[in-house]
């Protein structure tokens, strides 16, 4: 098979499962703006500040695919169980220091001014979730372990069949129903804890039931902490993950900041929001593919290989992209309809989706530059260009032209000013990653 191949198919089935994923934060999104406009405020708020958690702690497990892939690579498949096992502990710290974040938002809720009347909703929900998060880390670990093993189909089965548990699930526990009252937007935030425990549950029972782990020896009794192996982990995962910290806390800023407009702009940039979100994944799934193809190759000795499977993932991942920036731009308005019946929050996000389709172009690039320099073991760089640019242009230029003006220019109260500076923002860390990435590949060529 064809590396094209190898790598579309992975893409493609990691991409199945990241859109049933998605589609429970679609689901409550929808179920929430039929609820009420508060719900959809509050949801946006709550999930912003849930995501940034989540995907920040998400990353430092997430970073383990280049080091499973290239023991996967020299067939070390003892050593991929011993360093699974290492990685539980790092899984349960993260895990308590997660929860105590997400109980504790009202600080966050306070600088931001987000409005008195949607905090409690918000309190509410990130308090369930917060009980919500061991399992989901836990799930990332083992969605990681497969992706590193080029066997995600177990992972997509599970995520899929998540989502017929999700649906139902969300409209019920917000609507109330059959003896159960209505809980708004918190019974969203309840579905989701059903389902992640739920998913976990099966993820253990198919890592001591399914043969295909049973080279790696994972049922072995827990040892230690290897604290130069945690040593390796960290100065991998920790930079990894403050650098998705600062990209997913942009985007948090960036609804907390816009929330204080008011609900319709808060509903209009939740829905901009959740979109480009979606959009995301099929660079995500093309980054991961690429990366375990890349770590694999890397493993076994092979840089010439490592190096085609980079061009490789390249060339899928950007047709991909652009075809999805042209759809979304064409059909703005009538994807802004599916999500609100008002006409004033699907005329603004219309008006976003224009955005959020440039976003989408140069976020792509971004996104895949960044999983191959971890391959490459470069972690810090990504770091301080991270902050400077999506900090600094991106919510720094978006909040100043929002509320201060630009030049003779007015201040423009409306999420359009952060979605163009963040755009401009991602464009230019695109162009420096792949700067980056090009340097990496010349190096390993030359240490041949």
């Amino acid at each position: 098979m064809s590396e094209q191949s190898t790598i579309t198919r992975h893409a493609l089935t990691v991409l199945a499962g990241q859109l049933a994923v998605m589609a429970y934060g679609v689901t409550d999104t929808i179920v929430a703006g039929r609820h009420a406009e508060a719900s959809l405020a509050a949801l946006s708020v709550g999930s912003a500040i849930f995501i940034s958690v989540y995907v920040a702690l998400m990353g430092v497990l997430q970073a383990l695919l280049p080091v499973w892939a290239e023991q996967r690579g020299s067939q070390d498949w003892a050593g991929i169980g011993r360093s699974f096992r290492q990685a539980l502990y790092l899984c349960a710290f993260t895990s308590l220091l997660g929860m105590a974040a997400l109980s504790c938002p009202n600080a966050v809720l306070e600088w931001t001014d987000v409005p008195a009347d949607l905090r409690a909703m918000v309190n509410q929900y990130l308090g369930v979730l917060a009980l919500a998060l061991p399992p989901a880390l836990l799930f990332r670990m083992y969605s990681t372990l497969n992706q590193a093993l080029g066997r995600p189909q177990l992972v997509t089965w599970l995520q899929v069949a998540g989502l017929f548990v999700k649906i139902p699930l969300s409209v019920w526990f917000t609507f109330g129903g059959a003896g159960l009252p209505a809980m708004g937007v918190v019974g969203c935030a309840w579905a989701t804890l059903v389902v992640n425990y739920t998913q976990c549950g099966l993820a253990l029972w198919l890592l001591r039931t399914q043969d295909i782990y049973a080279p790696l020896h994972f049922w072995h009794r827990m040892e230690r902490p290897d604290w130069k192996q945690m040593g390796r982990f960290a100065r991998l995962g920790v930079p990894a993950a403050l650098a998705i910290t600062v990209e997913v806390t942009s985007f948090t800023l960036m609804a907390l900041f816009i929330a204080r407009q008011g609900t319709l702009a808060a509903a209009g940039h939740q829905i901009a929001a959740n979109i480009a979100a979606v959009l995301y994944m099929v660079p995500l799934s093309f980054a991961i593919a690429t990366s375990a193809r890349v770590s694999y190759w890397r493993g076994a000795g092979n840089e010439m290989r490592a190096r085609q499977a980079v061009l490789t993932g390249f060339w899928v991942s950007s047709f991909a992209s652009i075809a999805l920036a042209a759809i979304l731009f064409i059909a703005k308005s009538r994807i802004a309809s599916v999500y609100s019946q008002q006409t004033e929050v699907v005329l603004l996000t219309a008006g976003l989706l224009a955005w959020v389709a440039a976003y989408h172009l140069v976020d792509a690039v971004q996104i895949l530059c960044i999983f191959l320099l971890r391959c490459y073991r470069i972690t810090l760089a990504p770091l301080v260009v991270y902050g400077c640019m999506l900090w600094g242009l991106g919510l720094g230029g978006g909040y100043w032209m929002a509320y201060h003006g630009l030049g003779p220019l007015a201040p423009l109260r409306s999420p359009t000013p952060f979605w163009a500076a963040s755009s401009a923002a991602l464009g230019v860390t695109a162009a420096v990653f792949a700067w980056m990435l090009a340097r990496s590949l010349k190096a390993a060529q030359r240490q041949r």
